[in-house]
């Protein structure tokens, strides 16, 4: 299991969570590279731990300060997308975990990827905006994507022994309905930024919190699915499983349905991703049964939480559809984490968005990233 690795977002949860993984698993797993957004000191902290060969801050302003902090150490410090691109692909890692949040982490993992690096993938967005040419550069240079998202990695050991797609009936993505499961949608122009930044299960970062709360991050994961496991949308179902237990299932055309549950920890996922394809010890909660007293499985109230109906629209159309449908959220949860819009106008902004974009561009990278600019603006301009 010997294994060098690259962290891409090693402040944020998920590099913070992987980083304890790597502590816990020790020798033979060293951490070659690490990059961070703005957070010079943490990421000078992580530096004097794991003493990476390269590292970078994505934000030129806090090169200096993570300079500073470093003066002394033997790691190579870098600044700006190519910092990051350089310690994805050039960091003497095996494998390269991607945990920048957002339309960040595509060209990253890109140049990742086109070195022949493994991929432990947290950053959905990538699959969602560019998963043609991130499976297509995959199959060329032999990287293998293994999932990091807990859904992902469910789906992943449920389809253990590859088989035939024409064997698996439906892939279920179970989600814990966020916090406002059980609100009336008439209440839901009154949430505010705190109730919907209290997940009830998961413990993330601000980003993917509110799209928990939209249940956008379900759909999401559905065109992530669809690329991941080349699965058709009418093969991809939601759930709603609020106890988080069962962290998704596949049902085969027999009528079997294996599921796969584990405490809501993602230790256990990230540790997977390191390790696969063998399993390792890990110091997490472990699941007794004999203690749940009931599971509870629904379906999504798609009035409710509009977000799942854009997201299939978006993955059934193709193209650079899902890259517009990610950059129109991407700025509509940043401008209500700002307390620029309502929680209701988050759907409305991306609906909007969607429906003025007329495709002028191919499936191309450069396609993808016109597209994800234009999207970016036109939904900063819908008040």
């Amino acid at each position: 299991m010997r294994k060098k690795i690259a962290i891409l977002g090693s402040t944020g949860s998920i590099g913070i969570s992987t980083l304890k993984v790597v502590r816990k698993l020790k020798p033979p797993f060293q951490v070659t590279g690490l990059t961070a957004y703005r957070n010079a000191k943490e990421l000078a902290r992580q530096i004097r731990i794991f003493r990476p060969r390269v590292a970078a801050i994505m934000d030129w302003k806090f090169f200096p300060q993570l300079k500073a902090l470093t003066r002394g150490m033997p790691t190579r410090i870098l600044a700006g997308e190519e910092g990051v691109m350089a310690v994805a692909a050039e960091s003497g890692a095996d494998l390269v975990l991607t945990a920048i949040v957002g339309a960040a982490g595509l060209k990253p993992t890109l140049s990742a990827i086109q070195k022949g690096k493994d991929i432990a993938l947290a950053n959905k967005e990538t699959m969602v905006m560019a998963g043609e040419v991130v499976t297509r550069e995959a199959q060329k240079s032999g990287s293998r994507i293994l999932p990091v998202d807990s859904e992902h990695c469910a789906v992943f050991q449920c389809l253990a022994g590859a088989p035939p797609l024409s064997e698996v009936y439906k892939v279920l993505l179970t989600a814990s309905g966020g916090p406002f499961r059980n609100l009336h949608r008439k209440h839901f122009h009154k949430i505010t930024l705190k109730q919907a930044l209290n997940h009830p299960t998961w413990r993330m970062g601000p980003k993917i919190t509110i799209d928990s709360a939209t249940l956008m991050n379900k759909g999401l994961e559905v065109i992530e699915a669809h690329f991941l496991f080349h699965m058709p949308f009418d093969k991809i179902d939601i759930v709603i499983h609020p106890e988080s237990i069962v962290h998704s299932m596949v049902e085969f055309i027999d009528g079997s349905v294996l599921a796969q549950m584990g405490t809501t920890d993602m230790q256990i996922p990230i540790q997977y991703a390191l390790t696969y394809p063998a399993r390792a010890r890990t110091p997490v909660e472990r699941l007794d049964l004999t203690e749940i007293s009931e599971l509870h499985f629904e379906k999504p109230d798609r009035r409710k939480f509009p977000c799942v109906d854009l997201a299939y629209e978006a993955g059934k159309r193709g193209g650079t559809y899902p890259s517009v449908l990610n950059a129109a959220n991407e700025v509509a949860v940043g401008r209500f984490l700002n307390r620029e819009i309502t929680f209701t106008q988050i759907p409305e902004m991306i609906e909007k968005t969607l429906a003025r974009y007329r495709p002028l561009t191919n499936g191309t990278l450069d396609g993808i990233l016109m597209a994800d600019l234009w999207a970016r603006k036109e939904a900063s301009k819908i008040s």
